[in-house]
């Protein structure tokens, strides 16, 4: 039996979390995985020596702002070098399509803070149109997830009210679109615009439709309008009413969010993602009431030229920033539009102004959104026993909500999955390699319905990574964000190699992989 491709000598983690490293060759052939166990012998055009070497399935993030990125630019490969071959589309509910281009383009300024700007035609009038432009011009799989905030736009632009019956069944209809194009998963963005205005009745009604094609609900839930209690309830009481799995974005096990979890379990089925790192990024303009975001750029654009209305939101943004510099935090700039306060705290920059801190932000508001892009830092978490009880959750994958536009990021995008296998495998010993990976690949596979992904089994897609368990590290930081890891020798897409010894090698073989029915 021949081969494209064996890998030899290296201790084999599945991926299913069930098994622990055990010796054997892989085979690949085409874009396909076609032998495991002993190949001496075996003719192959390449034979690689993964001697000392995990192979494990390639990573699967499940919460990564990277489709547009992975188009071009110069973190194309970010990802990629960390042992992600599988991005998950439409992040937060994000995306463009199906709207009509001058509407695209009102979304694209909106959204500009996670994606940066770029030259593309913004001409999606379909879902199909949408994921054909990334054919043949990406290094790693993309898997179409419904943008809620495309669907809200697209039927009611930014009206911050209730949708109407009308109104509903457009969403329903866009949404359909979505599914029947192989969306795994309908994704919200319970605090940016336009969905911060849905109500129940909407989520719950796209819901029942998702549900029809197996696919799930995911959510950034809405945290700063309704507290973190109430929207991970709201978000149990979306799985009770649709009867569908839920998944929570970007959180962590705490004290709080503990007994939550356990309440969750008697009502639905509820999984969460998690970085695993004491800070968060979103744009400043997060930092307004939701009543303040509404209307998008435009309206914020519009609200602070009001004197009166400058003022009053001066007052509240000074208060809400000076809270979280007691609290230990504070907020940085990662990237801006004229390339100012970068690196710099909104607090350090305002002294630096002579300006209160709310006058200050108000007047960067007005300079530089959307393109703020900043990270919160989070003043009260322990970073190291935090990522511990994390990582433990039977109910915890891990995901990066990296974002690629700008020198200067957060670490997460380039450090996240290296992260987990460094802090909280080897340092820590908080969860065993095995357990690693499974969050890392099979886990998500099997709850976003990507059933050829995210294990290393005969016939399921070749996307691998092969990795130094002894030295893999994240070396991205607070200050050098951009750091590639290390201990990632080779990544492999569609049996092709996108990383070979910790570098990309240009090579475009990704894929969309759309919703299949479990084998």
């Amino acid at each position: 039996m021949d081969f494209d491709v064996v890998i030899r000598g290296g201790q084999v983690v599945d991926g299913t979390g069930r098994r622990g490293p055990f010796p054997a060759d892989v085979g690949i052939r085409g874009d396909r995985i076609a032998a495991i166990g002993s190949l001496e012998g075996a003719a192959a055009r390449e034979a690689v020596d993964a001697t000392g070497r995990v192979v494990a399935p390639g990573f699967i993030d499940v919460h990564i702002h990277s489709e547009i990125a992975l188009l071009g630019g110069p973190y194309r490969y970010a990802a990629l070098e960390q042992g992600v071959t599988t991005h998950l589309m439409a992040a937060d509910g994000f995306g463009w399509a199906p709207l009509p281009a001058a509407a695209a383009r009102q979304m694209w300024e909106n959204l500009l803070f996670a994606y940066g700007d770029a030259e593309l035609d913004l001409d999606w009038p379909t879902a199909e149109s949408y994921l054909a432009c990334f054919k043949g011009r990406v290094p790693a799989n993309l898997v179409p997830q419904v943008p809620h905030c495309a669907v809200r736009f697209g039927a009611m632009g930014w009206a911050p009210r209730p949708a109407t019956d009308a109104e509903l069944e457009v969403m329903r209809a866009t949404t359909r679109q979505w599914l029947e194009a192989g969306a795994v998963c309908l994704n919200l963005g319970l605090d940016y615009q336009p969905s911060a205005f849905a109500d129940l009745r909407e989520l719950v009604e796209l819901s029942r439709l998702a549900r029809e094609y197996d696919a799930i609900y995911a959510a950034h839930i809405r945290g700063n309008l309704l507290g973190t209690e109430a929207a991970w309830r709201e978000t149990m009481e979306i799985g009770r009413q649709a009867d569908i799995p839920v998944h929570i974005s970007h959180s962590f096990v705490t004290d709080q969010t503990e007994p939550l979890l356990e309440e969750a379990a008697r009502i639905c089925d509820l999984t969460f993602e998690s970085y695993m790192y004491p800070a968060g990024a979103t744009h400043l303009a997060m930092v307004l009431p939701i009543w303040a975001q509404a209307g998008g750029p435009q309206g914020i654009r519009t609200r602070l030229q009001d004197p009166a209305m400058r003022e009053r939101l001066a007052a509240e943004l000074d208060e809400r920033l000076s809270a979280v510099v007691r609290a230990g935090g504070s907020h940085v700039f990662a990237v801006t539009q004229t390339g100012r306060y970068v690196g710099q705290t909104v607090a350090d920059a305002a002294r630096e102004a002579g300006l209160p801190l709310g006058e200050f932000a108000v007047r960067v508001l007005q300079e530089e959104h959307p393109f703020a892009l900043m990270i919160f830092h989070h003043g009260a978490m322990e970073e190291r026993e935090t990522a511990r009880r994390t990582v433990r959750h039977p109910k915890m994958m891990v995901a990066s909500d990296g974002v690629y536009h700008g020198a200067f990021s957060h670490p997460r995008g380039s450090g996240c999955f290296a992260r987990v296998l460094r802090l909280c495998v080897r340092e820590l010993g908080a969860v065993s390699l095995e357990q690693a990976v499974h969050r890392m690949s099979g886990y998500p596979a099997e709850r976003f319905r990507i059933h050829d992904r995210g294990l290393v089994r005969e016939g399921l897609g070749a996307d691998l990574v092969i990795f130094d368990p002894a030295t893999v590290a994240d070396r991205s930081t607070w200050e050098r964000s951009r750091l590639s890891p290390v201990g990632i020798d080779r990544v492999y897409v569609n049996g092709e190699p996108v990383v070979v010894a910790g570098q990309s090698t240009g090579r475009l073989p990704g894929r969309v992989l759309r919703r299949t029915a479990r084998a």
